[in-house]
Formats: structure tokens, sequence, C-alpha cells
């Protein structure tokens, strides 16, 4: 696995929304098996898996070791996180974005995007990958990302393949 941290630190990101009284989120990455790792696959679950009856699954759990994770903290409250899995030397797919659903559209994604992007290209990945929900896509079209082919079914519900260069 190559360095776990990004060459600028983490970032902050200040009044993120006018409605939620954010002072400041910090993002970082998180140690797999921590704490905050089990409050990532919390998180993951409830946003991510639970609307659609779903859980994380055994198989997907086991994948984590060998993965970035990325979490976002207001205090130290995790409110959103994301991995980053190498399938690559120059490639790495973004999987499971999830935020916490209070602050949802306040910029708390944007700035997980925005650290992922560098955290990857300090890396020495050029191309971040994922397999994007359909009502997701806009979001990541407004960040630069392309799809790819046609939409697929994925975990019960329309996806598309979405790329970018970095």
């Amino acid at each position: 696995m190559r360095n776990a941290t990004p060459t600028k630190g983490a970032h902050k990101v200040d009044s993120l929304k006018t409605d939620v009284s954010l002072a400041s989120v910090n993002i970082r990455t998180i140690t797999f098996g921590s704490d905050e790792y089990n409050s990532t696959v919390a998180l993951r679950d409830k946003i991510l898996r639970e609307p659609l009856g779903l859980s994380l699954s055994a198989e997907e759990l086991a994948q984590d070791a060998h993965v970035f994770h990325i979490g976002a903290f207001i205090s130290c409250r995790l409110v959103g996180c994301m991995i980053l899995q190498p399938v690559s030397s120059t490639a790495a797919k973004v999987r499971q974005v999830a935020v916490d659903i209070s602050i949802q559209r306040g910029g708390v994604g944007r700035a997980l995007m925005a650290y992922a992007e560098e955290f990857a290209l300090a890396n020495g990945f050029k191309v971040l990958e994922m397999s994007a929900r359909d009502e997701a896509v806009p979001f990541y079209l407004k960040l630069g990302y392309q799809t790819v082919g046609e939409p697929y079914t994925e975990v019960t519900i329309p996806h598309m393949k979405m790329t970018k260069r970095l």
C-alpha cells in the first residue's frame, strides 16, 4: 500500500451550509480497524444499504483491509466517509461515499471528493473511477467526472460507471 497521507494534510471546509451551524469540517484518512473505521461502517450501512433493505456483507467488509478510508469530521463526529480502492498502479475506484443525512447538500461530499482527488494524485493515481448511483450522477458530472457506457443495476438500483483523469 502507498503513502497513507496526502501531501497537503487534512482539509478544512468552513461554513458549508447556512441552515446547519457547521464551524468546520476536517477531512483525513482513517485507519482500518479503528473506532473511526467502525463509525464509517455504521454510516455507510445507514446511508447506503438500509434504505434498500440491505446491509454491508462480510465480503464487502473483508475488502476494507486493503483500501484507503477517508472520513469527514465535525469536532470528533463522523459526518461523511468514502473509500479509495486501488485498481491498478495508476487508477483507483471511489466507493461507498456517504454523508450524514442531516448535512447532505452542504458541501461535505464535494469536500470529500476534492480530498480524494488530491490524495489519489499524491499517491500516484492518475484516474479515478466509480460506480455512481443514478441519482448521484449529476453531482459527479459537476465535479468533472464523465459517464462511460450504459446504466446497469448494482445493489438493486441503477448505476453508471464514471471516470475522471486527474
